[in-house]
């Protein structure tokens, strides 16, 4: 029978018991009221009745009497704790989130902006990949990685959290986010690598060409899933940066290489996708994680541990206390 949380009891019909305990209680005071107020219990040593520290302590013998026996049936329940251990076998997958920082991921055709969705969702795809190792790469006019592969996702959303645009000079790497990750992924002896690119850009900056980052994936065997971020034709996006850091904004084209993004998860066996609003994005996130799924097989064992000799030692010890107060501070005349 289980109680709360992981609290369960093995052998719960003991309970039942406790249930003649209000009945003892009151047959215990019937027989007193038949045999009148001379059979009044009082504690040897006082006169008349009083209030004092010895009859208020047997006042307190009887109903800890009863608490005492209802902690011996509590530990005849055998109350105990139960522990789930999950033991996987097989491999996850190592994934590789690339994230495109430059400026204009702040466009304002997402609520509240490019940005800021690309980073819920991919918190959210996170969530879900319980048994993955999982890093990520930045990218703008340069790249570098700010989480390694980990299984510790609780990190790696906290990095994801703190992504913001402005770190790194401005621009447009893909290149070199692409191969940011690559070089990560290469050495993985895990039987699928995947990259997600996310961009809403051209590429235009970086030593390594996008082309060249893609054909090094494809030699170590890394699916590259590519993600075009931002509406059709215009949107509301930075244009310059004032002395204080702050962006201006203006209404400009919305332009993303798509053929490049297209050819790059092609040459690596993965697939191009356009999101245009944080629905959309949500969707190709979810169909990333339908397609790329992890095959493990968990085996969950239960532990027990056993709880019932707490109220069995504080059961006792109750009572062993009340037999030494009975026998000395709190006598009592015999009925």
């Amino acid at each position: 029978m289980k109680l709360f949380n992981n609290f369960i009891l093995h052998d719960p019909w003991w309970l039942l018991l406790l249930g003649l305990i209000p009945l003892l209680i009151w047959l215990r005071g019937t027989r007193r009221r038949k045999l009148g107020a001379n059979a009044i219990e009082m504690p040897l040593g006082v006169g008349a009745i009083q209030k004092s520290w010895r009859m208020i302590l047997y006042a307190c013998v009887e109903p800890l009497f009863w608490v005492g026996i209802g902690l011996l049936i509590i530990a005849m329940a055998r109350p105990q704790s139960e522990h789930a251990e999950e033991i996987v076998k097989g491999e996850g997958i190592d994934i590789f989130l690339v994230m495109d920082l430059s400026s204009s991921m702040l466009a304002k055709d997402f609520e509240p902006d490019r940005l800021s969705v690309s980073k819920r969702v991919a918190v959210d795809f996170v969530t879900h990949r319980t048994y993955d190792r999982i890093g990520l790469a930045v990218f703008a006019g340069e790249s570098y990685t700010q989480c390694p592969l980990t299984n510790d996702h609780e990190v790696l959303k906290e990095y994801l959290k703190s992504l913001e645009c402005g770190a790194l000079e401005d621009g447009t790497a893909i290149g070199m986010g692409l191969a940011a990750a690559v070089n990560r992924l290469k050495d993985s002896e895990a039987k699928s690598k995947v990259v997600v690119l996310l961009t809403d850009g051209v590429n235009n900056a970086g030593y390594i060409r996008p082309a060249t980052a893609a054909g090094l994936a494809k030699e170590f065997g890394i699916k590259v899933y590519t993600i075009g971020v931002g509406s059709y034709g215009q949107a509301l996006s930075p244009v310059r940066r004032r002395a204080n850091g702050e962006y201006m904004f203006g209404i400009t084209n919305v332009e993303i290489d798509e053929e490049l993004l297209r050819k790059i998860a092609e040459d690596t066996g993965g697939k191009y996708y356009r999101a245009i609003s944080e629905e959309s994005l949500q969707e190709v996130y979810n169909e990333i994680d339908r397609l790329e799924k992890t095959e493990v097989e968990i085996t969950v064992y239960k532990r027990y541990v056993e709880l019932y000799y707490w109220p069995l030692i504080a059961g006792f010890s109750l009572l062993l206390l009340l037999f030494f107060l009975r026998s000395t501070l709190v006598r009592t005349l015999p009925y």
